[in-house]
């Protein structure tokens, strides 16, 4: 099997379960060491990295809450001084609380901010000290940046909207070192907390062209794809892959 990744070192956030965990099996899978934070349920992050370590690559587990600007800091500093530098970043944690703009708090508003918009500024400024010349980093936004098709989700939409604008400024920041950023934009995943077979589901099927979940490996495919040496002149995109949520 081919392992484009061979050698290189990932940092994931929010790498334990769902659509994160499924980015660190493929980035272990095709050849990258792989550091991954998680908040909680230990036993997810210990079984997320045992698939990964079957690929016969070196795995981090590390707790680390994103909305904690400190702890993911020193998270990523102290991966990156463990194996002198790193070639990939993915900022995957993620949050969803969903609410009515008139009965939302304030206290959910700022920790949507704090864990979907502040942590990927937090990661990249604190992984660009130990990148070089063709590094990548990804995010993982969401199609609802696009499209909002039901009530409550006014705050996650706007998190994930704001993605967009910062992908494409930090691509102009970054191109002239020779280290791309994407965006990418997940539809409705086969997850958790998400379920294929969920009270929603049937819904938000509807919704998509192809009528169906997609599975936390098919959005990882994606991001292996930003991640490795074929993308060097995508970088300021953002790719929605949602089976056509937002045709």
């Amino acid at each position: 099997m081919s392992r484009p990744l061979e050698g290189k070192r990932a940092f994931v956030t929010g790498g334990s379960r769902g659509i994160g965990a499924g980015i660190v099996r493929r980035l272990a899978r095709d050849g990258a060491h792989v550091a991954f934070t998680y908040v909680s349920k230990p036993e997810h992050a210990a079984e997320t990295a045992a698939a990964a370590r079957a690929h016969g690559v070196e795995v981090l587990a590390l707790e680390a809450d994103s909305a904690d600007a400190a702890a993911l800091a020193r998270a990523i500093d102290d991966a990156a001084k463990r194996w002198s530098g790193l070639d990939v970043l993915v900022s995957s944690a993620g949050l969803m609380t969903m609410a009515p703009i008139d009965a939302y708090r304030l206290e959910d508003f700022d920790r949507m901010l704090a864990v979907n918009v502040r942590a990927a500024f937090v990661a990249i400024h604190a992984a660009l000290p130990y990148m070089s010349r063709g590094a990548r980093i990804v995010t993982i936004g969401s199609c609802n940046a696009d499209r909002m098709p039901f009530t409550g989700g006014s705050v996650y939409a706007l998190t994930k909207s704001a993605l967009v604008g910062f992908v494409k400024g930090v691509a102009r920041d970054l191109g002239p070192r020779g280290i791309t950023i994407n965006n990418v934009q997940p539809g409705p995943i086969d997850t958790d907390g998400n379920p294929a077979d969920g009270p929603f589901a049937e819904t938000l099927k509807g919704l998509m062209a192809v009528g169906r979940y997609a599975s936390a490996d098919e959005v990882a495919g994606l991001v292996a794809y930003l991640a490795g040496p074929e993308s060097a002149f995508v970088t300021g995109a953002s790719l929605s892959i949602d089976g056509g949520f937002t045709a």
